[in-house]
């Protein structure tokens, strides 16, 4: 079952009717205007799939369900994913989810979010995967793969460069992330830690992978302001002076150096920040740089929904947690990272339309 039908959620049931062996069972909502609506309407494939959206967990979790994707938010409201997630991990779900960033490096997540998913592996028999939105396997699989065609890798960066206006998810765009809002407003997102709480596991990750000793974790931090108003197709005006780009890093310190670097190059119009990295066509983009011998940089531009590229980057999130979803149901319960669940071939996906 699919729990939540936002940007993800959408995704996500896209992903579940393609997949040649899935089969949707449910679809939980919360917002009282999508209960009784059919699935296929909320995800706009055009076409019912006779799966009436509900927001009755209990009854979702008492039929269940093998596998759950858990697309709902866990932005604000982390306290409030974990204890969904604890709640279908124990009703024996294999759970796939990118709501709970601690738990993206389960060996360096807090006890307080690592030990009651541990506690309802044991007592319910489900498992979890959780993998970032931004998506995951840009900031771990994809890197490490491509390291390993250098002769010498001297530094590893994964970078996000994209133009906001795409995004069409306001409140993390306006309120999050802070496009749109006087500089001297403190985005919770760029708050001081919060960047490393969300992507330091997939720094950490790299780094066991890699076999490199992880001294510690940096951050920096800069936003530029727009130099003239902008208007964005759903999300309205954006001011001048007002923040129109965002460049942070999470750096993973290795000799005294950052060696291990996950970059977001974020705008809400192209005018902003030219000098900034941009993506091949405006935009947006993902891209892997491998500094050494040979350098190596890989893009990645993915698109849906009417062509657009933050959807895009939604909807390869997705793919790679529900094509976990059948490794994970053949495998022990547990709590699995990236470097646990291997990415296959799209097997039996080659040439099939969505039902």
């Amino acid at each position: 079952m699919v729990w939540g039908t936002g940007n993800v959620g959408r995704a996500a049931i896209r992903a579940v009717d393609a997949h040649p062996g899935l089969e949707l069972a449910a679809v939980l909502v919360a917002d009282p205007a999508k209960r009784g609506r059919d699935a296929g309407d909320l995800a706009g494939l055009g076409h019912a799939l006779g799966v009436a959206a509900t927001d009755d967990v209990g009854a979702v979790l008492a039929a269940r369900p093998r596998a759950v994707v858990y697309a709902a938010s866990g932005d604000v409201r982390p306290d409030g994913a974990l204890a969904d997630v604890v709640r279908a991990v124990g009703a024996g779900a294999v759970v796939v989810t990118p709501s709970l960033y601690p738990l993206y490096d389960p060996r360096g997540a807090p006890p307080e979010f690592r030990d009651p998913v541990l506690a309802a592996v044991a007592s319910g028999g489900g498992s979890l995967f959780a993998s970032g939105v931004d998506p995951g396997w840009g900031n771990d699989v994809l890197p490490l793969l491509v390291s390993g065609l250098g002769t010498v890798v001297d530094a590893v960066r994964c970078q996000e460069v994209f133009d906001y206006s795409t995004y069409e998810q306001e409140f993390s765009v306006r309120e999050l992330i802070g496009m749109g809002r006087p500089l001297g407003y403190e985005p919770p997102m760029l708050l001081p830690s919060v960047p490393t709480m969300v992507w330091g596991g997939q720094i950490r990750l790299m780094a066991r992978a890699l076999g490199a000793e992880l001294e510690e974790i940096r951050e920096t931090v800069d936003r530029r302001p727009l130099e003239e108003t902008v208007t964005t197709r759903t999300m309205g005006s954006f001011e001048a002076g007002t923040q129109g780009a965002v460049r942070f890093e999470v750096q993973g310190i290795v000799g005294g150096e950052p060696r291990i670097v996950i970059e977001h190059v974020t705008r809400i119009h192209p005018s902003c920040a030219p000098d900034w990295p941009v993506p091949p066509d405006g935009a947006g983009a993902h891209r892997v740089i491998v500094e050494g011998r040979p350098r190596i940089e890989v893009t990645v531009a993915a698109t849906d929904e009417d062509e657009n590229r933050a959807a895009g980057g939604n909807a390869t999130a997705v793919g790679r947690l529900v094509g976990a979803i059948d490794w994970l149901a053949a495998a022990e319960p547990g709590l699995y990272d990236a470097l646990d669940v291997p990415m296959r071939p799209a097997v039996g996906k080659l040439g099939r339309s969505p039902r």
